[in-house]
């Protein structure tokens, strides 16, 4: 397993992902700029657009200590440089941990194993490369068709659009929520709790209007859910 690691850990893995994770937060500045200069043409002001970004990254406070998790012991067993660059362009540390599974096992043995070789290691390199290809693949291929379907459903019915919009991100939330839920009463006192703290606190907000609530209202809510997760394991 040392050997693997100081392969996984070298110089040559260290420059591909550094490549990877460049290319990525390339992307990133270049969005928000697109974005910046089209606020005004969706009707949005500065002060909007400012609110919108600090509300992002507020929020993706909680799902980062909740990957940081993870990330620590993917490092352990397939060395830094890897992990960086498979969370950097995924981001989902519980995605790549299966992913990782799936090869090493499909490869005949287990992540960490004494038997785990360069060869799993390959394996499992091609496993998740080749695994998070899919919606990649498919944002490339079909985002431009979409956005031409889009345009069709808001000339019929503008309020379809916002309708649709709002119904997918419930469900997307609403599976990735409840499937952790179910995985325990721990997990699912966590998610009931989240929910309700983030129902609290937007009434609250909107009662009073208190702007700067709203932009901490889901990273309250996940640090808060978290907590009491926590603390009814000690139970």
């Amino acid at each position: 397993m040392e050997d693997v690691l100081h392969i996984a850990n070298s110089a040559p893995f260290w420059i591909i992902a550094f490549i990877v994770v460049g290319i990525v937060m390339f992307q990133a500045i270049i969005f928000l700029r697109i974005a910046k200069k089209s606020a005004p043409d969706v009707g949005m002001t500065q002060n909007e657009v400012k609110t919108a970004i600090r509300t992002g990254f507020i929020s993706s406070i909680g799902p980062s200590f909740a990957i940081a998790i993870v990330l620590v012991s993917l490092i352990a067993l397939l060395g830094s440089p890897l992990t960086l660059m498979r969370i950097g362009i995924i981001g989902s540390a519980a995605t790549e941990s299966g992913a990782a599974q799936v090869g090493a096992t499909a490869f005949g043995t287990e992540l960490g194993g004494d038997d785990f070789s360069t060869q799993a290691l390959a394996t499992v390199v091609w496993t998740m490369c080749v695994g998070g290809m899919g919606w990649l693949l498919f944002t490339a291929l079909f985002t431009k068709q979409l956005g031409k379907t889009q345009k069709k459903i808001e000339k019929k019915n503008p309020k379809a659009m916002a309708v649709i919009s709002s119904a997918a991100m419930l469900g997307a939330f609403g599976y990735l929520a409840s499937e952790q839920m179910i995985s325990s009463v721990n997990h699912t006192v966590s998610g009931v709790i989240a929910l309700a703290t983030m129902i609290i606190i937007m009434i609250i907000a909107d009662n009073r209007n208190i702007a700067w609530l709203k932009e901490w209202a889901l990273g309250i809510s996940m640090a808060l859910g978290m907590t009491i997760g926590y603390l009814t394991t000690m139970m």
